[in-house]
């Protein structure tokens, strides 16, 4: 009965909106709002998006100081992102966990949940742009960046299990904003913990509203249109319509919280990345042999690239700026996820979080630069207006895969829709994280967020607000800066963890499933501790 009455109760509030919201008032809403927002935006994303010159080459100071953490935390856990690696999939297969851990979801649920906020249109629609603006070369870059971000994923991911919260409602809260203020308190520097983790929870609930939500929001209708007949879909002016009823399905997964949230994602993500891979795949396979071209032009360009504005420094810059951009190593968003898992060791997510790069960058990335550089080699006029600019995004993707076979646009644009909304499963639990934080832990706070979570939804696939689009994201980049510092800060912390899980599995007090028991011992830096 509750249920139905929160379903009515956000009806009613979407309808009334999308009243208010009519057609003829829409432009001068949007229009206002803009106009309203425009200097804000300006000044915010030229303060996080500031570039210093390098040899003629404009470089993103945060773009540079993801790098930094990424490079640190590789360096500094002695590449754990090799030496982990199969530990990882041991874990994800279930061999050491037990079930009676502390937390809510398993490990494979976790990771699932964060690939869904990772994997999205970016990986379809950013290669081509990274094309565009780096040359083929950027690709090699986007892979090493990937590569460094696992060791990234795996600090994060890490200390938010380390320093989560435990509800009054038994489930648990964890992500930057709990381990910059638990952590930094642990080291002696509560105060800069606590400013650093509210900086950061207001962060990442303003950013999630428009990365993570009217953003995916509007990209789902224009792939909706797509499989409907564009034009002439009945949708066609009716993306209010399509925002009310997506956003329905949305808040019916939310509601439930993360176990709800995981449960889809663990159903969603395998199905939808698998979707994507066989397109992918069979285009691959039709270009069998264009391959030894394509990477022999990535390589070639990685590092004597024509990149616009600086060579190779230039194919570097953009790579690794899509790279981050994609798998959002250092921005401690996907750690929010991995803190719910039950586990009695903080490292074993550590070690499963290394998978997320892995996937989102290393496999699903790579696969679709295939599929573009393969093309670009067979058809001279695709590489032409690609590198022209004339051909670029969701355009230049849907272009190569339908090249090779017409209704891989049905198939592009439905693996779209199904990367947009779970990116927005995952951001709604992101951004409710960091309400939880600032107003606390309450049944009705927890309701108020989520309808104002699927009001915006519903909203983004109707308006054009590109100024709080730029705000959002401008803020989702800039809480890099507080989460990559509590990294260089907190490593230690991490390293001694890592070091007593070693001598733990090699001493065998921690060992695989045996007749199905599996040995655990509890942490030397439990939650309740910390």
């Amino acid at each position: 009965m509750k249920f139905k009455k929160h379903y009515l109760s956000l009806c009613t509030i979407l309808l009334t909106l999308i009243t208010l919201h009519s057609p003829a008032m829409a432009g001068g809403i949007d229009e206002a709002i803009n106009n309203a927002l425009t200097p804000i935006s300006n000044a915010l994303v030229a303060f996080v998006f500031f570039k210093v010159k390098v040899a003629g080459v404009g470089i993103p100071l945060v773009v540079a100081w993801l790098v930094a953490g990424s490079l640190f935390c590789t360096v500094y856990l002695q590449y754990i992102n090799v030496r982990g690696f199969k530990h990882a999939l041991r874990l994800i297969r279930g061999d050491y966990s037990d079930g009676h851990g502390q937390g809510e979801i398993s490990h494979f649920s976790a990771l699932c949940t964060a690939v869904s906020g990772t994997v999205g249109i970016g990986n379809i629609a950013g290669i081509p742009i990274a094309i565009a603006m780096g040359g083929p070369g950027a690709i090699f870059w986007m892979l090493v960046a990937g590569f460094l971000g696992m060791s990234t994923k795996f600090t994060e991911c890490t200390l938010a299990v380390m320093f989560r919260k435990e509800n009054s409602d038994g489930s648990v809260a964890g992500g930057p904003m709990y381990y910059l203020t638990k952590g930094f308190a642990k080291i002696g520097k509560p105060a800069m913990g606590k400013a650093l983790g509210g900086f950061y929870a207001f962060g990442i609930l303003f950013g999630c509203l428009g990365i993570g939500n009217m953003f995916q929001s509007n990209q789902a209708y224009s792939q909706f249109l797509v499989v409907t007949g564009g034009d002439a879909s009945f949708f066609a002016d009716k993306g209010w319509l399509f925002g009310l009823l997506f956003s329905l399905v949305v808040f019916g997964v939310i509601v439930g919280g993360i176990k709800s949230i995981s449960n889809v994602a663990s159903r969603l993500v395998p199905f939808m990345a698998g979707l994507y891979i066989v397109t992918a795949v069979v285009v691959i396979c039709i270009n069998f042999k264009f391959i030894p071209a394509a990477i022999a032009m990535i390589i070639d360009n990685a590092f004597n690239g024509q990149a616009i504005g600086g060579g190779m420094l230039g194919a570097i810059v953009i790579g690794f700026q899509r790279a981050v951009f994609s798998n959002e190593a250092g921005l401690g968003s996907a750690a929010i996820a991995h803190s719910a898992v039950q586990t009695k060791e903080p490292v074993t997510e550590g070690f499963v979080a290394i998978l997320e790069p892995t996937l989102d960058t290393l496999i699903v990335l790579a696969i679709t630069s295939l599929v573009i550089t393969t093309t670009m080699v067979a058809d001279p006029l695709f590489a032409s207006n690609l590198l022209g600019n004339n051909l670029t995004g969701m355009a230049a993707s849907s272009a190569a895969f339908t090249a090779h076979f017409a209704f891989a646009k049905y198939l592009l644009a439905a693996a779209g829709m199904l990367f947009a909304l779970s990116t927005a499963l995952a951001w709604s639990y992101y951004g409710l994280n960091g309400w939880s934080y600032l107003f606390g832990d309450h049944k009705t706070g927890k309701f108020i967020y989520n309808i104002l979570f699927c009001v915006c939804f519903a909203l983004g696939s109707s308006i054009q607000l590109g100024s709080l689009m730029d705000i959002s994201d401008a803020l989702v980049f800039l809480i890099c800066v507080p989460n990559v510092f509590g990294l260089f800060l907190l490593a230690p912390l991490v390293k001694a963890e890592l070091n007593i899980y070693w001598e733990k599995i090699k001493t065998g007090e921690i060992s695989p499933t045996a007749d199905g028991e599996p040995v655990f011992i509890k942490s030397t830096c439990s939650p309740a501790e910390s």
